[in-house]
């Protein structure tokens, strides 16, 4: 039973965005230096997420769990018609695997290790949250915008970058981000299985997309 628990709750480490509505145990913060000037647009949470991707063993598509956590609340001000700043906060009560969708009591055991003490403790730190500091355009590769932001996870803070697409069409604001590759452990996420299970990674995939509408 323990094995099985264990080796399911490998997608945990790689859970998404987390921040606690308490105040930040631990702090490493960028600086805020975008304004709340121009037009709010309001998160549409139904259309919104964080996908994850967490890894045993080896970083393949054979040793991976992935799932998504939903978005609580959240909101972009666009300015001259460009993004001028963002937070968004996700609901870590939400977060579940896809992977295990078609396993009812697999995916139950794992949702439920994955938000006790082992791991992300929903109880005492319940939302996760990524604040925009700085937005760069970007002219190089995929991706036509550079995120750099507050990543919080447990109470701890710390500063995360991400390439991403942002597109404003009027009423509407998409943000589609890569897929970033962020350190659990610095987040206090160090749960490890028994050595016989396999060993946990310690890299989580996380790719944040928002549909944001504008606020009348």
């Amino acid at each position: 039973m323990k094995r099985i628990l264990f080796s399911l709750a490998i997608p945990a480490l790689f859970t998404m965005v987390s921040c606690s509505k308490e105040k930040p145990v631990t702090s490493d913060a960028n600086e805020v230096t975008t304004t709340k000037d121009g037009s709010r647009f309001v998160l549409d949470t139904l259309n919104s997420n964080v996908e994850w991707k967490g890894y045993k063993v080896f970083k393949s598509e054979n040793t991976s769990h992935f799932g998504t956590i939903k978005f609580e609340s959240g909101d972009v001000t666009v300015k001259d018609g460009k993004l001028e700043s963002g937070k968004f906060v996700a609901d870590m009560a939400s977060l579940t695997s896809e992977d295990l969708k078609n396993k009812k009591n697999d995916l139950e055991k794992l949702n439920g290790h994955l938000k006790s003490a082992d791991f992300f403790e929903v109880g005492k730190f319940p939302t996760a949250s990524y604040e925009i500091t700085k937005v760069s355009p970007s002219a190089e590769g995929d991706y036509n915008t550079i995120l750099d932001g507050n990543l919080t996870i447990k109470g701890i803070t710390k500063p995360t970058q991400f390439k991403a697409n942002v597109a404003v069409n009027g009423a509407e604001v998409s943000i589609a981000t890569e897929p970033k590759d962020v350190m659990r452990e610095e987040f206090g996420v160090k749960f490890q299985s028994p050595a016989a299970n396999g060993v946990i990674k310690n890299e989580v995939t996380l790719q944040i997309r928002v549909k944001a509408l504008e606020k009348k």
